[in-house]
């Protein structure tokens, strides 16, 4: 079987090991703990361990509204700057006490945060959703998050219908974020949509989709030639596809 060649790390990855761990999985499966594997040695087992231990009914204020802060902030920008400024935001909203003391103290929050990260809109987004939390209270929306997930969040100021998703699975719910990176891969591999190869990648290897979705998402910043490796490497170690996954609606 001919892996090698990729020079995005294949030779370096591809040990007795993880296929040891992939050999009574599906080809995806495989290709996925190969790429778990390069992402674990590349620095990111706290990011997998995050995702993984995350669980909404433990979700509080301050985890809601630091959260929904970095889903609008990092909209259309890139992950690696502004989690190198994202500790001064935090510092400029108060270490996101309350939703509260947040609004009481909104002007002097937000001329502190425009210094950091000059976005006026966003940065404005962020308090309007701090004022919706301070009115409404958070015991009353965490449960219309429990009981609206997505559809709820997308209501938030400057969270859009994929971000959304974003925000669902930084906050524990069992969601897949349908972005570009994810979406490509689906599309490389056969799949319909990201949630419907997550979740048949998520049956063989016993994880929570929003695990496999960020291992997915991370290995993807690291090879630019992912969708190919993917792609490829799926059918190689495995050329018929888990047809019961792979034609399913999104989200079915």
């Amino acid at each position: 079987m001919e892996l090698g060649h990729y020079k995005s790390g294949a030779q370096f990855w591809a040990s007795n090991s993880v296929m040891a761990r992939a050999a009574s999985a599906s080809g995806l499966a495989k290709a996925y703990l190969m790429a778990k594997d390069f992402v674990i040695r590349s620095g990111f087992q706290n990011e997998i361990d995050w995702q993984d231990g995350l669980s909404f009914e433990t979700v509080s204020e301050t985890d809601f509204l630091r959260e929904m802060a970095w889903v609008v902030l990092s909209a259309g920008f890139r992950e690696a700057v502004l989690r190198k400024r994202f500790h001064l935001i935090s510092k400029s909203f108060l270490n996101w006490s309350s939703a509260r003391e947040i609004s009481h103290a909104a002007q002097t929050c937000r001329t502190q945060a425009m210094k950091v990260f000059n976005h006026r809109q966003k940065i404005d987004a962020i308090l309007h959703n701090v004022r919706l939390v301070c009115q409404a209270g958070f015991p009353e929306i965490k449960s219309r998050i429990e009981h609206q997930g997505v559809q709820f969040l997308q209501e938030l100021t400057f969270v859009g219908s994929i971000t959304a998703f974003h925000l669902a699975k930084n906050l524990g719910l069992s969601v897949v974020k349908p972005d570009r990176h994810l979406v490509r891969t689906a599309k490389a591999t056969g799949y319909a949509c990201p949630t419907s190869m997550c979740e048949a990648i998520a049956s063989v290897v016993a994880e929570r989709i929003s695990v496999v979705d960020v291992v997915i998402w991370r290995y993807a910043t690291l090879d630019p030639d992912y969708e190919t490796w993917f792609s490829k490497v799926a059918r190689q170690l495995n050329p018929c596809p888990d047809e019961k996954h792979a034609n399913r609606p999104c989200g079915s």
